[in-house]
């Protein structure tokens, strides 16, 4: 993984690059007022070491390794020729950036051979090449690099860790979306196929039955499973194309505004629809998709099961929730009630699925007068548009 840095990232580490130099241009100009050993060189290659260990630093961002060799090897040779004061510190920069930006595969080998090359030059500077310390004190310094070498390298690889985590989580949050977004097209093709085939066949059923007796009815019909058969396929046609083309919109969503064509279309299919639609302007998108599609699957199971009949249709909204009321009268017959009990399957499941959805409620069942009810109560709090 290559970071691409933002600028003042890399300015801070062009500052850096410059600063280091610039202290180990200074560590070759010491003298020895203090006791401790001082370079003895030329000023040229005191100079030229002093670059190679702090101006690679500003470009670690681009080539980690590179700059880690780099820098070691200098800093391997400034410790044999006695010039650092310091415990190199322009190494522990450039592990960090190795541990952080390198794979594992390549930033473990890395450490493992920075390591010994570190603490040994320090070693040998400090207690065989001049015995500035003992052995004692060799170690002492060799430890302190050992840490700060070997800590940076920590601290850069464990903020990878985290990072890649958290891309993790981010990507693991991305493919749940999308599930969630593939299941609510799912159910939208489901409501859209349920609704429209359950108008068609009941058309059909009606084109069939009067065909002979009077055409005019049949043709009539017909009209109707030609006008619904194209409004299913334009609506199913852009809901699939959010699955064929990816950040594609959904396109044109049913609103609360159409509620007149659903009762429209189910007066087309036999069911009489009073609907009664109030204080509902302020809701949220997703919420008025929601309650259209609880009035239209109630619509379509009295469509299938209760057809003719009458139906009355309540959505209203106050500070506090929001209702659903469809009440039918139930079918004409006590045999089509029979055979309504008998279908519940996911139509309701679908409804109560829906209100659970957004923490509320759905009852359906049979009246003990006749017909068939469904009641939906949803919170209104933080349902309605900002």
């Amino acid at each position: 993984m290559k970071l691409k840095g933002q600028r003042h990232l890399y300015a801070l580490d062009i500052s850096a690059a410059l600063a280091l130099t610039t202290v180990y241009v200074g560590f070759t100009r010491l003298t020895a007022d203090d006791g401790q050993p001082v370079y003895t060189g030329p000023i040229w290659l005191g100079c030229l070491i002093a670059a190679a260990v702090g101006l690679p630093i500003a470009v670690r961002r681009r080539w980690p390794l590179a700059v880690l060799a780099a820098v070691v090897a200098a800093l391997a040779a400034a410790s044999l020729l006695d010039i650092p004061r310091e415990p190199y510190v322009a190494a522990g920069l450039a592990a960090y950036l190795v541990g952080l930006a390198e794979p594992a595969r390549r930033s473990v080998p890395a450490l493992a051979v920075t390591l010994p090359v570190a603490c040994g030059a320090v070693y040998l500077g400090e207690a065989v090449v001049t015995r500035a310390e003992d052995w004692r004190g060799a170690v002492g310094v060799v430890g302190l690099v050992l840490l700060v070498i070997g800590g940076a390298w920590g601290a850069g690889f464990a903020v990878r860790g985290r990072r890649a985590e958290a891309a993790g989580e981010q990507r693991r949050r991305s493919e749940r979306a999308l599930d969630e977004e593939r299941l609510r097209i799912a159910r939208e093709l489901h409501d859209i196929v349920s609704h429209n085939l359950s108008l068609i066949a009941v058309k059909a059923g009606v084109a069939g039955h009067v065909a002979e007796a009077d055409p005019r009815e049949a043709r009539a019909a017909l009209k109707v499973i030609e006008e619904t058969s194209r409004s299913a396929l334009a609506e199913m046609r852009r809901t699939l194309g959010v699955l064929r083309i990816e950040g594609a919109p959904l396109g044109p969503v049913p609103d609360l505004d159409g509620l007149g064509s659903l009762a429209a279309q189910a007066h087309r299919a036999g069911v009489d629809v009073d609907l009664t639609v109030h204080a509902t302007e302020d809701l949220a998108e997703g919420m008025r998709l929601t309650i259209y599609r609880i009035v239209q699957e109630a619509l379509t199971n009295a469509v299938r099961h209760a057809a003719p009949t009458r139906c009355q249709v309540t959505v209203e909204a106050d500070a506090r929730e929001i209702r659903i009321d469809i009440v039918d009268e139930g079918p004409p017959s006590a045999r089509g009630q029979a055979d309504r009990e008998l279908s519940r399957g996911h139509g309701l499941l679908g409804m109560r699925e829906r209100a659970m959805m957004y923490g509320g409620s759905c009852e359906a069942g049979p009246r003990p007068e006749g017909g068939f009810a469904v009641s939906v109560r949803l919170p209104v709090e933080g349902n309605r548009r900002p």
